[in-house]
């Protein structure tokens, strides 16, 4: 175990900044989630490089290491190629083997790796794994399941929960070989950190066939933080052409001052939670974008004005919340004092409260109601289900349980998620019982809480259930 290598990274909700972040301008508040991703390496069989990822189906993959002229990976035949984890690998190891040198990680290349990737259950529904147990689908039930538990589903047909697979996938592997090569010691410092994230956007956006907004790799690799989009036009020289080590490797390179993405640290206020779920309708967020973005094409007018508005109160929502923040820091006995009288009423009856606190409550309240507004009237204009009659049904319901704050559609929305921000382990429990009861869409709760921590190295004995799959 000595020679063990962990890497993990978290899964992330975007509260604002759906559409928008893909603009440089425009900023996103996201969330890190306590769900997560790790990929665990050791040394394997010599010239191999073998990967499992023992939650799907099919899901072995080994991959031939050949040094003849220059370094290339050779697939072995498999039912179920995984494209994310072959661009990882080939990317991150060609641009170690630029960095380091051959002589340097010639021999530990050669010796092979066995590589272990899972993914904590909330990123996957587990409709399927609670019913082979005949077991109701709620937060007690879920709780019940063995971590990393069979998802009974290929890679290509596993129902995801929108939390950012994909991302924390590439993120933490990328980070995992960065480690095991020694081209980087450790994921603490802000360097380090724009390695990863350097070279797992590149390889997302590789894979995904496109320059993404970034967002969900800027999560797995910083955690939660108001997110401002680098300029896509660094990518396109590598993504046009990447044979050239060289310039991979400076393109990608944290020196380089073209990097022009902005991470602002946020939390979660103190005593709010956040609470997740996911929708058994599902949607394809990239159909969803693509639909939204030839309407704000066709009229760049009233597109242009509603995403202005549309900005201006996603930055409301996001200094709401550090007002917040700051009032517990100036006095955290009176803040507490305002969050247990507000948590025990519905967030219309705040407003007859006196403070700054309540204040910046209401405040938070109305401006997010505005933001779900405009998203609506972009959804209608473009004629997508950015949040859909039976989500808004459901959204402002939950709305309606004392000690509720917030209650939205993430990200580009549709029917694949919600999220709700509450003050109270009771509001916690009267809204998971809305969801229970609800019979217009199949609501099932995750168990994933906010936590604002990005990329980690954690210890084996830290993880439950870990042990026991690279065991296996």
């Amino acid at each position: 175990m000595s020679n063990m290598v962990i890497a993990s990274a978290p899964g992330k909700v975007l509260i604002t900044g759906g559409y928008l972040v893909l603009e440089p301008e425009y900023t996103g508040t996201v969330i890190g989630t306590s769900s997560r991703f790790y990929t665990v390496i050791q040394p394997g069989a010599n010239g191999l490089i073998t990967v499992r990822s023992p939650q799907f189906d099919h899901a072995n993959w080994t991959y031939e290491i050949t040094m003849s002229t220059t370094f290339a990976l050779k697939a072995q035949e498999v039912d179920s190629p995984n494209k994310f984890v072959e661009t990882a690998l080939a990317f991150t190891l060609k641009i170690i083997l630029k960095k380091q040198g051959m002589e340097k990680i010639h021999d530990k290349l050669m010796a092979g790796m066995d590589i272990i990737i899972v993914g904590d259950n909330d990123f996957y529904s587990q409709r399927a794994q609670l019913k082979t147990k005949s077991l109701p689908n709620t937060v007690e039930a879920l709780a019940t399941l063995t971590p990393f538990c069979k998802t009974y589903a290929t890679l290509a047909t596993v129902h995801k929960t929108g939390l950012g697979s994909s991302a924390a996938l590439i993120t933490s592997l990328v980070a995992a070989l960065l480690l095991h090569f020694e081209m980087i010691e450790d994921v603490t410092t802000d360097k380090n950190k724009k390695w990863v994230h350097n070279i797992a956007q590149f390889v997302h956006c590789f894979a995904q066939g496109k320059v993404g907004s970034g967002f969900d790799v800027s999560s797995a690799v910083w955690g939660s933080h108001c997110y401002k989009r680098f300029n896509p036009d660094i990518l396109k020289s590598v993504m046009d052409n990447q044979v050239d080590s060289q310039l991979l490797l400076n393109t990608l390179d944290p020196a380089n001052q073209n990097w022009d993405n902005q991470v602002v640290p946020l939390k979660l206020p103190p005593g709010f939670d956040l609470l997740l779920a996911d929708i058994d309708a599902g949607s394809h967020t990239p159909t969803l974008v693509s639909k939204a973005l030839a309407w704000k094409k066709s009229d760049p007018e009233q597109a242009d004005a509603l995403w202005k508005e549309l900005g201006g109160y996603n930055q409301k929502v996001e200094q709401h919340l550090r007002r917040l923040s700051d009032l517990y820091e100036q006095d955290p006995a009176r803040y507490q004092s305002t969050i247990d009288i507000c948590s025990s009423l519905h967030s219309n009856e705040w407003r007859v409260l006196e403070g700054d606190v309540v204040h910046e409550l209401v405040g938070l309240v109305d401006d997010y109601l505005h933001v779900r507004s405009l998203l609506r009237k972009m959804g209608d204009a473009s004629d997508v289900p950015i949040e859909p009659k039976e989500q808004t049904r459901l959204l402002d319901t939950c709305m309606q349980v004392p000690g509720v704050v917030m209650a939205g559609v993430p990200g580009a929305g549709g029917y694949d998620a919600i999220f709700c921000i509450v003050l109270s382990d009771v509001a916690k429990q009267e809204v998971r019982k809305v969801w229970q009861s609800w019979k217009e869409l199949n609501v099932g709760p995750l168990l994933s809480q906010a936590d604002s921590n990005g990329i980690t190295c954690p210890k084996l004995n830290e993880i439950p259930g870990l042990f026991n799959i690279i065991s296996q």
